[in-house]
């Protein structure tokens, strides 16, 4: 029988001590031998050489860190540009006249003071606006209005003080009557250089609104809250108002601040009620409810930068510190009074006007003049 049977295996071909059997794999070698049918074992390694060491799967690529303070910087930076476009723009839409180039009546002192006017402007209102507001159909521009505010330098208090329409002051180039007239006979420049006169106090900036505007502005931020001891009804102003607290709309405000004629005290009654309502519009301004809301934030600022008048020199950012220093006014943190009271007389025309009192007079507008607190016992008056 060959020697390449099937039962038998070729002699001489037995491996010796174990080993691998071509017919049978590996020999019994006891009990860690291999089972049949596994590969052997790999040789050894080389000298030198090292085996290759399993570290598992292959490490993430690391994960891009989020640079949320570069974003951060990014979106400030277009919040500011974006801010300071709004307020040059609105800043580009405020009216601007020539109203203090009269070549001063008093000299430059510290502080800054405002000139603040209300006007009986009819521009820009058609028919249907001139009689929600009882404009009539008169044509030119009177003031009814017209305030002080006093900025003191070093954080000190505010000041806003009344000018009352009928004070009986010099005019330059037209006599003594009433200061109301000023504006009548030659503007803003003659108003301011009236005052400047009449006072001794250096006017630095100027601000005129008229009707339309005011009512607007009050609309703007929801209206304005105030309370009335007694009823108001003013036929000439168009203004019907119970007593006690309530909020009024832009027209109805601009009738409290109009009426005179039913009001027992007159022209000084009225300085007192347009002192009133110009705090509660500052506050309601200056609210959260306005600051935080967009549809009222950005109608007040549009309609203000497009309803004031302002000297030539004056930008938003002056109209900006004015609105604080009445807020503080507002919020008891400054002062506000009118101009010392001293009798009722006539003018050359029979007309009922004020008087003021000379020596108190003197000592409120010479402490605004030197930057210094208006003396406590004027203020009590």
């Amino acid at each position: 029988m060959s020697d390449w049977s099937a039962d038998q295996q070729p002699r001489g071909r037995r491996p010796q001590g174990g080993g691998y059997d071509y017919y049978r794999g590996f020999r019994e070698q006891g009990p860690d031998r291999p089972r049949a049918g596994h590969r052997p074992p790999p040789p050894p390694p080389r000298r030198g050489h090292r085996p290759p060491v399993n570290e598992g799967p292959p490490p993430r690529p690391p994960r891009r860190t989020k640079r949320w303070g570069r974003r951060i910087g990014v979106t400030l930076v277009v919040l500011v540009l974006l801010l300071g476009g709004l307020v040059l723009y609105f800043d580009s839409t405020l009216q601007r006249t020539a109203a203090l180039e009269f070549g001063g009546q008093a000299p430059d002192s510290a502080g800054s003071n405002w000139l603040l006017v209300g006007s009986d402007s009819r521009e820009g209102l058609d028919d249907a606006q001139r009689e929600e507001l009882s404009a009539g159909d008169a044509g030119g521009r009177r003031t009814d209005t017209m305030m002080l505010v006093h900025i003191p330098d070093g954080g000190g208090q505010p000041a806003m003080i009344s000018l009352p329409r009928d004070s009986y002051v010099s005019i330059p180039g037209h006599g003594k009557t009433k200061l109301n007239s000023a504006f009548a006979f030659g503007g803003p420049q003659l108003l301011a250089q009236t005052v400047e006169q009449a006072t001794g106090v250096h006017i630095d900036h100027y601000a005129e609104i008229g009707f339309g505007g005011f009512a607007d502005l009050v609309d703007a931020v929801g209206g304005v809250d105030m309370c009335l001891d007694e009823p108001m009804n003013d036929d000439m102003a168009n203004v019907h108002l119970e007593a006690g607290c309530q909020t009024l709309d832009g027209p109805t405000a601009l009738g409290f601040v109009r009426a005179r004629y039913s009001l027992q005290g007159g022209d000084l009654e009225r300085a007192e009620n347009q002192r009133k309502l110009l705090g509660a519009l500052v506050d309601q301004a200056t609210s959260p409810a306005t600051l935080l809301n967009p549809f009222r934030l950005f109608p007040l600022a549009s309609g203000a930068s497009k309803t004031f008048l302002v000297n030539d020199g004056d930008h938003l950012w002056h109209l900006a510190s004015l609105a604080l220093a009445l807020g503080d006014i507002s919020g008891g943190e400054g002062v506000t009074t009118s101009v010392p009271f001293g009798r009722f007389g006539r003018d050359a025309n029979g007309g009922s006007v004020i008087v003021w009192d000379s020596d108190d007079a003197s000592r409120m507008f010479d402490a605004i003049a030197n930057d210094e607190p208006i003396p406590p016992d004027l203020l009590e008056q």
